[in-house]
């Protein structure tokens, strides 16, 4: 694990293509418009690499599993956002300043049948929708939008 943010909880996120470059995101479990769509992403467990953590996630919230996938490309580098202080208050208890996370590129070879979004309780998305990439920081929550542009931007050569 990097030293890089050490204030920042570990998390990982992923960034399914389909045949025609569009990008799925999900609708946050009970989340209300206009900030609740996003991609697959959560917290690693110890012992867990990036890269495991990625497809154990993409599982969890998807239920797609790896014969499904096949790897596209990586950021290398964390990519880091704090919470705000709304957020922050909430979690009082936290010890976590934000999130940095590794993302992840697949090319998603199932149809939409294939999801599952009640594989793994508790459910994370309550639908799901594919998009363009180039829109998806406009439909996060602010906070989390420079990390969105950011992904767009190192993983927009796999939309075309």
């Amino acid at each position: 694990m990097s030293d890089a943010f050490p204030q920042h909880r570990p998390n990982v996120g992923v960034v399914l293509f389909n045949a025609e470059g569009k990008v799925w995101l999900g609708k946050r479990y009970g989340a209300d418009e206009p900030w609740c769509w996003q991609f697959p992403q959560g917290g690693m467990d110890e012992g867990e690499t990036p890269e495991e953590a990625g497809l154990r996630e993409l599982h969890e919230e998807t239920g797609v599993t790896q014969d499904l996938i096949e790897p596209l490309g990586s950021i290398e580098d964390w990519l880091a956002y704090d919470f705000p202080p709304e957020v922050l208050a909430q979690r009082s208890r936290n010890r976590w300043r934000g999130q940095k996370q590794r993302w992840f590129a697949f090319r998603y070879l199932g149809t939409d049948a294939d999801f599952d979004l009640e594989a793994v309780p508790p459910q994370e998305f309550s639908e799901f929708r594919w998009v363009s990439l180039e829109t998806t920081p406009q439909l996060i929550i602010p906070w989390k939008r420079d990390i969105y542009e950011r992904v767009a931007e190192a993983f927009a050569p796999y939309s075309a």
